[in-house]
């Protein structure tokens, strides 16, 4: 249950306030891909809530503008 809920604020957060892929636009500003919000959905559903969470926080704090671009998968 918590599983659903998560993946669900994240799409929720995705639709309408993420800068990649929300209705506030569609700037390709993440240097990774997945996304750091599709990345956590990922991880989470294959990890479960607790391991997933914790490695979406170690995959935000490894994003930052200096990194080259390229594919992290959970």
């Amino acid at each position: 249950m918590t599983k659903k809920i998560a993946t669900f604020l994240i799409t929720f957060y995705q639709k309408f306030f993420s800068p990649d892929t929300g209705i506030t636009g569609r700037r390709n500003i993440c240097v990774l891909y997945p996304t750091c919000s599709e990345y956590a959905k990922i991880a989470i559903e294959k990890y479960g809530f607790i391991k997933g969470v914790v490695k979406s926080v170690a995959r935000i704090f490894r994003c930052h503008p200096w990194q080259k671009n390229h594919i992290d998968v959970p």
